[in-house]
């Protein structure tokens, strides 16, 4: 496969910042969005058609909202289906559902293309420094020869298995992410009310038990105005925690704790805050508890 150039569908909040790491690496990218700006502000070449890019790359990622949309951007007229070529890479970097991902794959494997999953994890911060956390799931010997593409975007890349093995790994991670996230958001405006020092309960709660990333990762900042702007909005996350409860009804696996995230970020955007960061979901908490915001000074927007 050529090695100095690879296709991107989808240059928004990850995506841009992923093809800007490529290409910051020496690797040139051919990249459609359907913002045209957005390949120039990630230093790409603007394709004009998802048809242009993957004519002109043997390897093209995705980076897409959900499995609606990957499948729109394969399967719909015009799309990576009716384009690609025998000996092609198809890489997917979205969280999507893992049924969709193996039911594409089949579709992928009748045309001679290899089709990979790879969830992706560690947010905007880690998109922006080429540190993020790879899950990957497809035929183990193409995985192997796309390290050259992984390379620049992560520090850490894990094979799962086979195809759809990526993508369910970081519906469980996300799940994970969003129970810990809507919890300590929860704590934290009950510590506010109780009066407590949040600086030293985040100390507390870091050296004890309910340690967890985002009382270690997040809060600190957000006790200070700080909402780490950027990453995950509280749609998506609902989104994300509704695909992990799909997933847990195909695997026959009860979802009981479901509930509470899926709550926490339907209020969030509910109440405005869906297009935000998904940390805001401290302050949708802290709005039906009485209009509570762990510091009154917010440093950044």
């Amino acid at each position: 496969m050529n090695q100095d150039k690879v296709g991107f569908i989808g240059l928004g909040n990850m995506g841009g910042r992923m093809a800007r790491r490529l290409v910051d690496a020496g690797i040139a990218v051919l990249g459609y969005d359907t913002d045209p700006a957005r390949a120039a502000a990630a230093g790409a070449t603007a394709a004009r058609s998802i048809q242009e890019v993957v004519a002109g790359a043997d390897v093209v990622l995705l980076s897409l909202p959900d499995s609606k949309v990957v499948e729109a951007v394969i399967e719909g007229a015009g799309g990576v289906l009716d384009s690609c070529r025998s000996g092609q890479v198809i890489v997917d970097l979205s969280t999507a559902a893992a049924s969709s991902t193996i039911r594409l794959n089949a579709r992928f494997a009748q045309a001679g293309v290899q089709y990979v999953d790879a969830g992706i994890s560690g947010g905007a911060a880690a998109a922006e420094k080429g540190a993020l956390t790879l899950m990957v799931g497809g035929d183990a010997a193409t995985i192997e020869a796309l390290a050259w593409v992984f390379a620049p975007i992560s520090a850490k890349v894990v094979t799962m298995g086979a195809s759809g093995a990526g993508h369910v790994t970081k519906l469980l991670n996300n799940f994970l992410n969003a129970v810990s996230l809507a919890a300590t958001a929860e704590v934290m405006v009950a510590g506010k009310k109780a009066g407590l020092d949040l600086h030293r309960l985040l100390d507390v709660i870091n050296s004890s038990s309910g340690v967890n990333f985002a009382s270690l990762k997040r809060f600190p900042s957000i006790v200070d105005g700080d909402y780490l702007e950027g990453g995950l909005t509280s749609k998506l996350m609902t989104k994300d925690v509704v695909l992990y409860v799909d997933l847990a009804r195909e695997l026959g696996v009860a979802s009981l704790n479901a509930a509470g995230p899926a709550a926490c970020f339907g209020l969030a955007t509910a109440l405005g805050y869906g297009d935000k960061i998904s940390n805001r979901v401290v302050d949708a908490i802290g709005d039906v508890s009485g209009g509570v915001r762990l510091n009154s000074v917010q440093t950044k927007e």
